[in-house]
Parts: structure tokens; C-alpha cells; sequence
């Protein structure tokens, strides 16, 4: 009886072995040569993905992850703000561009620089310039009062 255990645990030990090797086989196989990356330089690196098996697989999912991670950051990001529909034209004015650049400054946490020269533009877009206490002016910037995209002219 002891004679018949012993066989059978020898086979299951050579036949574990063989079988493990070859998966690994199956596995050195099945890897691609390593060639140029197909994503950015620099994109995986930041994550701290490179050394992880299996993510270059998936570079979809990565993709995904590193947007979430772009656009919610520590507080939320988009979430936080789901309450609020966004309109194709936002239909800003001079008003609405002055208080949008004084809470951007606000945002910030300066309170010393004023918002100065607030005009309407021919071209659909409201212009503004940040300055300092003594009137100097410092940056000057259009929004267009459609999309809102602030750019910095000045």
C-alpha cells in the first residue's frame, strides 16, 4: 500500500512540473517582441504602470483610467459639478466676463489684482486685462462669449 502512495505522489509531483513548464513555454510563446510603444512617452511612466503584467494588454482601459484620474482629482472633479447643464451658447457679457475673471482670481487666492479694461470685441469675444493695485496692467485675455474658452492675448 505504502509502495502505491509513494508511486502516486511522485507522478502527480512530475506531472505538476510539466504541466508548469509547460504553461510557462505556452506563455514565452505567446509574448510579443518587445518593439516601440504605442502610447506616448511618458503616459504609462506616470501612472507606475510599466512594471505591472498584463496592463500593456489593455491600453483602452488605461487610457480610461488615466483620464478619471486627470478629471477628478482629489476633489471630485467632474462629479462635483454634474448639477450644472452646459448650453451650446453660453451668451456671456461684459458683465458676466467681469465677474467670471474676478472669481478666477478669487479661485486663486489673489486678492490685489483687479480686473481692468472689460470691452466687447467685433469678433464675438469680450476682452479683459488682469492689473495690478496701481492701475499696471499685467495679462490681457479674450473670452469668446459663446464657448467661454478664455485665451490669453497680452
Amino acid at each position: 500500500m505504502r509502495k502505491t502512495i509513494i508511486a502516486a505522489v511522485a507522478a502527480s509531483a512530475i506531472t505538476g512540473a510539466v504541466a508548469g513548464s509547460m504553461v510557462q513555454l505556452a506563455a514565452a510563446q505567446q509574448t510579443p517582441p518587445a518593439g516601440p510603444p504605442t502610447e506616448q512617452p511618458g503616459m504609462m511612466e506616470h501612472q507606475g504602470m510599466m512594471g505591472r503584467p498584463g496592463m500593456m494588454e489593455h491600453p483602452g482601459w488605461m487610457r480610461w483610467m488615466q483620464w478619471r484620474h486627470m478629471h477628478e482629482g482629489r476633489a471630485g472633479g467632474l462629479r462635483a459639478f454634474a448639477l450644472f447643464y452646459r448650453p451650446a451658447d453660453r451668451q456671456l457679457t461684459a458683465g458676466d466676463v467681469q465677474k467670471i475673471a474676478e472669481a478666477l482670481l478669487l479661485w486663486h487666492g489673489n486678492h490685489s489684482w483687479k480686473v481692468a479694461d472689460v470691452a466687447e470685441n467685433p469678433d464675438n469675444t469680450v476682452g479683459f486685462a488682469y492689473a495690478a493695485p496701481d492701475g499696471t496692467v499685467i495679462a490681457k485675455f479674450t473670452i469668446d462669449r459663446k464657448t467661454g474658452h478664455i485665451a490669453r492675448v497680452g
